[in-house]
């Protein structure tokens, strides 16, 4: 009898849970805005364009920028908020300053959106939108956003040491640390694509070229020439850390699938890109990228829509913020 109890109970928690992480996902819905603010997407964009046009490195800045965002606490636009006297912030964290850029985009766009319907559009669905049209009009992938996210008022720094993966991951601390935020292999090996635009300064990979073990300076999966290359820009004993140079040196402000094709030729910049290699199904699924455009930017699309979703603050959860720097 008492097992029977029991075993009642938990079945109930288990669906109760499950409710509960469908229900944060379904309350996210494309055309949130389209009677509360019907303008919203199109000053987002107008905003990420105006950006664009003068800083390239705007669009790939707004594109880690949310996949920052989404790692820790979710999808909530905590990156956003600035540091005070008592608390350092997401933003100020190694893992995103110097590297995150793009802030002014979303101060615009959120300016436009206050003088247009004020207390209405989130800065975490701003962040989501401006991430969307910079794939766009880096690459022509375009998919829907699901919006109906909420603010968080909470953002650490040290939370991005444990929730962000270094450049230096190596495969199971890569696939662990998605595996995490609900995301499979094949996402993992997908998102990763977004390293075919955007740059790096030169402590992020230099381990690889310097100081690779203890019994190799250099990382023997890099090609050689492509780490004189690198050598160059980032010579050992004088590097300026404020010296970037690009990702994918082939096309650093196209999306396209150049990125996979650098990695099957060993000039992934980071560990955590020449290690999408360790095994036979992201092998292949490199492979299958490389040699596919449509089929990549298919799963992109689909990867990030996914990513949008993690750990989402909806309904009367969370707030919206006046100004996504501060918490209201």
């Amino acid at each position: 009898m008492l097992e029977g109890f029991i075993y009642k109970m938990l079945l109930f928690l288990v669906i109760a849970v499950l409710c509960f992480n469908v229900r944060s996902e379904t309350q996210l819905e494309v055309g949130f805005y389209g009677e509360t603010c019907p303008l919203a997407e199109f000053i987002v964009k107008d905003e990420v364009i105006r950006g664009f046009t003068k800083d390239r490195g705007v669009a790939p800045g707004l594109v880690r920028m949310h996949f920052h965002d989404c790692f820790v606490r979710g999808c909530d636009g905590s990156v956003l908020i600035d540091s005070t006297s008592s608390n350092k912030a997401e933003k100020d964290s190694p893992a995103n300053n110097p590297s995150l850029r793009g802030f002014e985009v979303i101060d615009n766009a959120k300016a436009r959106l206050e003088s247009e319907c004020a207390g209405v559009v989130s800065c975490a669905d701003i962040l989501a939108f401006a991430a969307r049209d910079s794939v766009e009009i880096t690459g022509g992938i375009g998919y829907d956003v699901q919006a109906g996210r909420r603010d968080g008022s909470v953002s650490i720094a040290s939370e991005t040491s444990t929730n962000l993966p270094p450049p230096t991951s190596d495969f199971d601390q890569l696939t662990q640390l998605f595996a995490n935020k609900g995301l499979t292999q094949d996402e993992m090996v997908t998102l990763s694509g977004a390293h075919t635009i955007g740059r790096s300064h030169c402590p992020q990979f230099t381990s690889r070229l310097y100081n690779f073990d203890t019994t190799t300076t250099q990382d023997p999966s890099l090609d050689s020439n492509y780490a004189e290359t690198l050598k160059q820009q980032c010579p050992q004993g004088g590097i300026d850390p404020n010296t970037v140079v690009p990702m994918n040196p082939t096309s650093p402000i196209t999306m396209d699938v150049s990125y996979y094709v650098d990695i099957l030729n060993n000039r992934g910049l980071f560990t955590s890109d020449q290690t999408l290699l360790s095994s036979e199904q992201t092998a292949n699924q490199v492979s299958q990228n490389a040699g596919n455009p449509l089929l990549w930017g298919r799963r992109f699309a689909a990867a990030m829509v996914k990513m949008g979703q993690i750990d989402v603050l909806t309904s009367d959860e969370g707030e919206i913020r006046l100004n996504c720097r501060i918490t209201n």
